[in-house]
């Protein structure tokens, strides 16, 4: 039997107009290159790795997908490949239609030198309000035991805001940065293309995108901190950031935790309210047409927004419209976006508010459990009827 494998060519890392860039080339059996790349400002270069660790777990879910094995011509720490390992044995179960197990060799397994004093760690910043409330519940010493000497944030070009739109991540990134600042964080930029090679389902792979661009600071940090999506008791299983795979992108340099799953979104805004560089500047958004801002009108932004009004607190800054009843009861949400819709009710009926807007929201949940089911068990002959349905229950 004839294994395919890809090969992963590292290349030297360029300086050009103030800016370093880390890359690769991508070999396929039919000889085809492709190159992944980050690229961030030149000052950060020497902390930068030398080892090829970030790119493993870029192309991990990319080798799983076509069943080739990765052969690496450069350095790879052995921890994590031991974990990567096991990395694979849990997604493969997960998905076994989609990823399959693969090797992974390289020309040169050698640890990279941890930096172990203070363990100083980095953590992803999105600007939205879970990698607000990892940032400030480590600053603030909110956590326990579980403290990490938290001293940078990183905020990824190319993930929800497309890396052509420039001018739209650099306004963004002025957001997050007044937010960082606040807490004495350092605020540091990378842009990839990772989304571009790595062509496969977003809410499998953006764990391991967020994870490979901690890696590349390994000169420097020692832990890296992906917020966490969903709390311990609402997760479902297979995602692409979670508790049991998160740690498994780790090496011995470089710690990967997924952080803050104890609290709901909730919880996690109520803390945030103590912290006014985030009301006035998080950004929820993903889906308006204007990515560094909240539109006001998504799944995503309403929802927020009725977090806020549970807690009392009105309308907060960075939200520049409020939403209607009938805003609340047009909403579509099916998996995920109707979960998350059913615990901003489940918290809203904790705090015991009566307010017209909180029967239009169950409602709203009724009506698109029923669309669901409807989609769900329907046979395809009758979809007519069923776009029918969704424009009547809509009021159009």
């Amino acid at each position: 039997m004839i294994i395919n494998k890809i090969h992963l060519w590292q290349e030297e890392t360029q300086t050009i107009d103030g800016f370093a860039k880390l890359s690769i080339t991508l070999e396929y059996p039919n000889n085809k290159r492709q190159a992944l790349w980050y690229r961030l400002p030149s000052k950060y270069q020497e902390y930068l790795t030398d080892s090829c660790d970030p790119f493993v777990i870029a192309t991990i879910f990319l080798a799983m997908s076509r069943g080739h094995d990765l052969i690496i011509h450069g350095q790879v720490s052995p921890s994590l490949l031991d974990n990567l390992e096991e990395f694979q044995a849990v997604w493969s179960s997960w998905r076994p239609n989609i990823y399959r197990r693969i090797s992974i060799n390289a020309n040169i397994e050698k640890e990279q030198e941890k930096i172990v004093e203070k363990e100083i760690a980095i953590s992803a910043f999105s600007g939205g309000v879970d990698s607000c409330f990892t940032a400030y519940r480590h600053v603030k010493g909110i956590c326990g035991r579980r403290k990490r000497n938290l001293q940078a944030s990183l905020m990824i070009h190319g993930f929800d805001i497309p890396i052509q739109e420039e001018d739209v991540f650099k306004r963004a990134f002025l957001r997050s940065k007044k937010m960082t600042s606040s807490l004495d964080l350092e605020l540091i930029s990378v842009a990839t293309n990772f989304r571009q090679a790595i062509e496969l389902p977003w809410e499998d792979i953006f764990g391991t995108g967020i994870a490979s661009c901690l890696h590349l600071f390994t000169k420097r940090y020692a832990i890296g901190l992906i917020p966490a999506s969903y709390t311990y008791r609402t997760t479902t299983f297979p995602y692409g950031s979670n508790a049991i795979t998160d740690p498994l992108l780790s090496s011995e340099a470089c710690k990967i935790f997924y952080d803050g799953a104890i609290a709901s979104r909730f919880e996690k805004i109520q803390q945030l309210l103590d912290w006014p560089e985030a009301v006035e500047n998080l950004r929820v958004c993903w889906q308006g047409e204007q990515k560094d801002r909240n539109c006001c009108r998504c799944e995503k932004c309403i929802r927020n927004i009725l977090i806020f009004r549970a807690l009392d607190y009105g309308l907060p800054p960075c939200f520049p419209e409020d939403v209607s009843d009938r805003q609340i009861l047009n909403l579509r949400v099916k998996g995920g976006g109707l979960d998350a819709l059913k615990s901003v009710a489940r918290a809203v009926k904790i705090v015991n508010k009566q307010e017209s807007w909180v029967k239009v929201l169950n409602q709203s949940i009724r009506r698109n459990q029923i669309l669901a089911f409807l989609e769900k068990f329907v046979p395809r002959r009758w979809k007519k009827i069923l776009v029918t349905m969704k424009c009547w229950f809509s009021g159009r």
